[in-house]
């Protein structure tokens, strides 16, 4: 008699799902009045200042570089005890770069292969050491890890979109300047913003380690600084309406209006990025040596074949190589 009582039960808690669901409509209906648009990985709003607790940077012009050790050596017959037979005896060279910056670092969907002017740099470094271009060990490195990856010896050099500092003298070695940026603003095409000042109280995005989110910090407008892990996370953020504007260098914001046309840099350079590649403190050797290969891409016109296929599409004239500098 329990048996079949159960089964009546059952039976009957069958039927009332079934009825409720005939018309083809969830059983529970949620009653949802929004959702929130997912906050990148690792984004960060009002990132605490720097602790201070370093020295502070020496005076020092951050763009002057070690001059080079006359001609380049042949490619393949590296001296002995250099940085570069230690490279060339590895068989590749490493180099930290970018994935997420269009036009500079960024890997292609299609082949799936790095590409952009700073990726075209580091192959220059290994046709001079190798003779080949394509004896080269990509890492992928974050703005915030730059430094650590030079320091620790995980990569031979850093080229990516690197700004020269004297702070950052203080940790490791820079090449001569291979580019020069500057930082501007990207909004939406509509905006009527043009400077950091009107964004008071605003979200603007930069990218964690660079110098970008310090000059957002230092804005006296109170502006709210985001941090993010990759400037590709910044681009999301303004597309989602999480920030009011990106503000970094407008070599990589020229990436971002031609990702998305409904964006537009707005407003004059407020900063000068002098671009340089990061070296180890320890190998001054090879510094002055990709110091002779950046000569060289500008002396045999590289340099500017490289700049029209990445950069002229993004408008103007293409400038003129920087000079080089050097302490000597």
């Amino acid at each position: 008699m329990r048996a079949v009582r159960a089964s009546l039960v059952f039976v009957a808690l069958l039927l009332a799902v079934s009825a409720c669901a005939g018309d083809g409509r969830p059983v529970d209906l949620a009653n949802v009045t929004s959702v929130e648009r997912p906050t990148p990985v690792g984004a960060e709003e009002n990132p605490p200042a720097s602790s201070g607790t370093s020295a502070p940077a020496p005076d020092c012009d951050p763009k002057a570089s070690f001059r080079p050790d006359g001609a380049l050596p042949p490619a393949g017959q590296m001296p002995p005890r250099t940085t570069m037979r230690a490279i060339q005896d590895r068989g590749q060279l490493i180099a930290g770069v970018d994935q997420n910056t269009f036009l500079f670092g960024f890997r292609n969907p299609t082949t799936n292969a790095l590409e952009g002017f700073d990726i075209d740099i580091v192959r220059q470094i290994a046709k001079a050491i190798f003779g080949d271009p394509n004896k080269v060990q990509f890492k992928v490195v974050t703005s915030a890890g730059r430094i650590k990856a030079l320091q620790e010896g995980d990569v031979d050099v850093v080229v990516r979109t690197m700004t020269a500092t004297c702070e950052r003298w203080k940790d490791i070695n820079f090449s001569a300047i291979y580019y020069t940026a500057g930082q501007r603003l990207l909004v939406d095409r509509g905006s009527e913003v043009t400077s950091l000042d009107q964004l008071g109280g605003q979200k603007v995005c930069a990218a964690k380690g660079s110098t970008s989110i310090k000059t957002i910090a230092a804005n006296p407008a109170k502006l709210i600084p985001v941090q993010v892990d990759n400037w590709s996370d910044c681009l999301i953020m303004l597309q989602q309406g999480q920030v009011a504007a990106v503000s970094t260098d407008d070599t990589i914001l020229a990436g971002m209006v031609a990702q998305d046309p409904n964006l537009t840099m707005a407003g004059p350079r407020f900063t000068e990025e002098p671009y340089g590649i990061g070296i180890p403190k320890a190998n001054v050797d090879m510094v002055k040596f990709v110091n002779g290969v950046l000569v060289k891409t500008i002396n045999d016109g590289t340099w500017a074949k490289s700049y029209d296929k990445w950069l002229g599409q993004t408008g103007g004239s293409r400038p003129a190589p920087p000079t080089p500098v050097y302490r000597d």
